[in-house]
């Protein structure tokens, strides 16, 4: 089969549907060799040079013109020859010829529905338009969660057998072994604390960081984050300042893959209280790295966290201080949950997700 996908996240974004779409080739070319797989964008650029250089991928640039992402990219995957055209963000475009071609689209949330005042009204007609218009255009339809399958079925009206569920992974570098030596280097080059709580991820209002604030204040147990700040920061600033626990939690930014893994290994306990994910990929990130997990007893978060990991209440920081307390002062019950997560969470390994991937090109090459 020869299989074409939008490039755009691919080659422009660093993180999230960048991960997830350089994820999702690197596996499907590693594991089905025999393919070709093609990815279509304006430009190149140099994320994903490793996977380029795997020798069945390779690039094509869309046609050049206004909008040629929406206008140009389905007819150039069908000049091409692709069998299938997978579109990895929750877009399809909008013109094609009638070139055969299966039409396989990827939706990773509906945020945007659940919590429509993180976003303007504007962007949401956008989104809503775009995402539906995908749903009509596309054979089958890829969640990454029964979460978001349910929320494409409700909020999209899409008929339930229209949509698979093939889960995310995580960056190959949270389950490699790294060397202690790498791991002390990354504690001493950021000054860590000798034990800590651990929050990755971008520090908006739907992440809830404040909670975690609120659940440390009284308690000496240092907090590492990671993520990028937006506006909600000056909000957890302050209550920082007015109780004076500056000291007591570190921010990070700009930290790469490799050091994340590490810092993900040398924390005693991952807090993760997030109101709503598409999936939460930090979550399995910390499972592979060995790390328990305490996360949100919502949305897909015990999907990603499985039945060791701890839940709490997101809107009560009480009950997330007592269940950080409880790891926190216990090293046996860390371990243990540890272990038994870190078999759990194999289920989202390469090998897993290549195969559930393949299954549905090959259901959507017969239908």
């Amino acid at each position: 089969m020869r299989i074409a996908f939008d490039g755009k996240r691919f080659f422009n974004n660093s993180s999230g549907l960048g991960n997830y779409s350089r994820d999702l080739v690197r596996i499907l070319a590693t594991y089905f060799p025999e393919n070709k797989y093609v990815l279509l964008n304006k430009e190149q650029s140099e994320k994903g040079k490793d996977v380029l250089n795997l020798p069945n991928v390779s690039f094509v640039e869309t046609s050049k013109g206004t909008m040629s992402r929406q206008f140009k990219m389905g007819k150039d995957a069908q000049q091409i020859n692709a069998d299938i055209f997978h579109g990895l963000s929750g877009e399809l475009p909008l013109k094609w010829t009638d070139n055969p071609i299966k039409k396989v689209v990827t939706i990773h949330d509906l945020i945007f529905l659940r919590f429509p005042q993180y976003y303007s009204f504007f962007d949401r007609k956008i989104h809503f338009w775009k995402f539906k218009k995908a749903t009509e255009q596309a054979d089958l339809i890829i969640a990454i969660s029964e979460q978001t399958k349910q929320d494409i079925i409700q909020f999209l009206k899409v008929p339930e057998e229209k949509i698979r569920v093939v889960y995310q992974g995580c960056h190959h570098v949270f389950k490699e072994n790294q060397s202690e030596e790498f791991i002390n280097s990354i504690k001493v080059k950021y000054n860590l604390p000798e034990r800590f709580i651990l929050n990755v991820g971008t520090i908006e209002e739907r992440k809830n960081l404040l909670n975690i604030v609120k659940a440390i204040h009284g308690a000496e147990i240092p907090l590492v984050v990671i993520g990028k700040k937006t506006k909600y920061f000056n909000k957890v600033k302050k209550y920082l300042v007015k109780n004076k626990l500056e000291n007591q939690v570190q921010f990070l930014e700009n930290v790469s893959m490799e050091e994340l893994a590490a810092v993900y290994k040398l924390a005693d306990v991952f807090v993760y209280p997030s109101f709503f994910e598409g999936f939460g990929i930090p979550v399995i990130e910390s499972l592979f790295s060995g790390t328990p997990v305490i996360t949100s007893n919502v949305s897909c978060l015990p999907e990603a966290g499985g039945e060791n990991s701890v839940y709490i209440n997101p809107h009560s920081f009480e009950d997330l201080k007592a269940k950080i307390l409880f790891l926190w002062n216990n090293e046996s019950e860390r371990n243990r949950r540890a272990e038994k997560s870190l078999k759990f969470v194999q289920k989202f390994n390469d090998e897993e997700i290549a195969k559930n991937l393949y299954a549905v090109y090959q259901e959507v090459i017969v239908k």
